[in-house]
């Protein structure tokens, strides 16, 4: 499939899609006659796993090595001693993800706790301000009755 399409299924733009094909993370797997690039379905899983590792701040670097790992890992190449140093490699990242998830969660309950006490200051403010619930507008209406 064309990049427009890949971009549409995965929500990255054309632009990052080409980038993560610059350094090397999801190179299309064919050109059309016209240079077209095209992917295939695994080019989407490498991109939405690209894409999570992304939100949990991972470095390209890191998405490079995490995608090298996985690539050997599914080869088969790795056997005895090597496939246990990718496995021991690859619960290392499931260990960062894990601490990553859980400062998100942190700031999930901060950002809630926040908005919540946004709201309830808005209806503070909406009580005070009487039946129009706007604090500017009853302020300067007895203003000018004055």
């Amino acid at each position: 499939m064309q990049i427009g399409e890949v971009a549409e299924r995965t929500n990255l733009s054309l632009r990052t899609i080409r980038y993560y094909g610059e350094v090397g993370l999801v190179v299309p797997s064919a050109r059309s006659r016209g240079g077209f690039r095209l992917y295939t379905e695994s080019d989407i899983e490498r991109l939405l796993l690209i894409k999570r590792m992304k939100l949990l701040e991972f470095s390209v670097e890191d998405m490079g090595e995490l995608l090298s790992l996985l690539d050997r890992l599914d080869e088969g190449a790795a056997s005895g001693p090597e496939r246990a140093d990718l496995l021991d490699r690859l619960a290392e990242f499931e260990s960062v993800v894990e601490e990553r998830r859980a400062v998100l969660r942190e700031r999930l309950t901060i950002a809630e706790e926040f908005g919540g006490r946004l709201r309830d200051q808005r209806r503070k403010y909406q009580e005070q301000a009487g039946p129009t619930g706007r604090v500017g507008q009853a302020a300067s209406e007895e203003t000018e009755r004055r």
